[in-house]
């Protein structure tokens, strides 16, 4: 049965394959990306695992080909990449820790009072909408990095750091309507210390690229995800700790993040494709780890069937960005 879809490039052509629970890759025809197949899908009045399974065709070694990422769009400008914070059970802990924060009552920080609202209003009954969480965006298209390519923090950044967490991919449909196509382990990789150095600055620290694991696993997310996230410097794990995620693992049910980002009319312009990352409890930084340009950032889950890797590095200075007057 197919679990997943990937994206892949072998002798100059571009490919779609599909995954079974066991990480077997089949090709897939009549598609080159995932993004045709899911317009096909919608156009057939199939669900994508329907479609996938109806062009299921040849099993081949995911040795032989380059993969690329879950998702894209040939107009990066159509992708959206955003997420939400404070979503996971324990969250706030490590985003106090950066802030230095008060223990309790009303020297409570903001962050603490977002996620305990997210705790008791996050999961509202089917159909109805909570309390919403917090938003961010991270840019286009142009931000995602596949697997094994480097995640290039800004010559000007203080930090980079790794965030794993799922995110859901999504389509806006002819008729304006967002339709899962389903989800991906990421790193969302953020500037730490910009965010700590003042709360108001969160919209700058995430302002980065975020990379994609190679699978999009079809259907419903498994209600207990557990991974591990790990640093190696120079080879050797310097940093690991699990991470948890799923709704058993979060203070918002996932219909309810969707709601809260979709209910923006700007949102569902049909065509579109959207990458939106759900939060994380789990960061190094919160441990007193300071990354550095050669490190890798690990992730795997259970929920998945292939890791994402992918090295830091630091992009040149281009200096002073002055604007022209016309």
């Amino acid at each position: 049965m197919i679990r997943s879809l990937i994206q892949f490039a072998r002798n100059g052509r571009r490919g779609i394959g599909a995954l079974d629970a066991a990480g077997n890759a089949f090709v897939l025809s009549g598609a080159e990306t995932t993004l045709q197949l899911a317009q096909q899908a919608i156009a057939a009045g199939l669900q994508l695992a329907e479609l996938a399974e109806q062009r299921k065709g040849a099993a081949f070694d995911l040795a032989e080909v380059t993969l690329l990422g879950p998702i894209d769009h040939r107009d990066s400008a159509h992708l959206l990449v955003s997420g939400t914070g404070l979503t996971h059970l324990g969250s706030a802990e490590g985003r106090d820790k950066m802030h230095k924060a008060a223990a309790g009552g009303e020297n409570l920080t903001d962050s603490m009072r977002m996620f305990l609202m997210g705790e008791e209003g996050g999961k509202p009954a089917p159909g109805t909408a909570g309390v919403q969480p917090e938003w961010f965006y991270k840019g286009d298209g142009s931000i995602l990095v596949a697997q094994g390519a480097p995640l290039t923090m800004p010559s000007f950044a203080e930090d980079g750091s790794e965030e794993p967490e799922i995110a859901g991919i999504y389509l806006i449909d002819q008729h304006g309507q967002p339709v899962r196509l389903g989800f991906c382990m990421g790193n969302e990789f953020s500037d730490h210390v910009i965010e700590r150095g003042n709360y108001l600055w969160l919209a700058h620290s995430k302002l980065r690229q975020a990379a994609l694991a190679p699978e999009l696993r079809l259907g419903a997310l498994p209600d207990d995800v557990r991974g591990i996230s790990r640093i190696r410097r120079e080879g050797q794990v310097i940093w690991e700790k699990p991470f948890l995620s799923g709704e058993a693992n979060m203070s918002h049910s996932i219909a309810n993040l969707e709601h809260h980002h979709f209910k923006n009319t700007l949102f569902r312009r049909p065509g579109d494709l959207h990458v939106h990352y759900f939060g994380t409890a789990t960061l190094s930084f919160s441990d007193g780890l300071r990354t550095q340009e050669g490190d890798v950032f690990e992730l795997e889950a259970d929920a998945f069937s292939l890791p994402l890797r992918n090295p830091l590095q630091r992009a040149q200075d281009e200096g002073f960005v002055a604007v022209k007057p016309l």
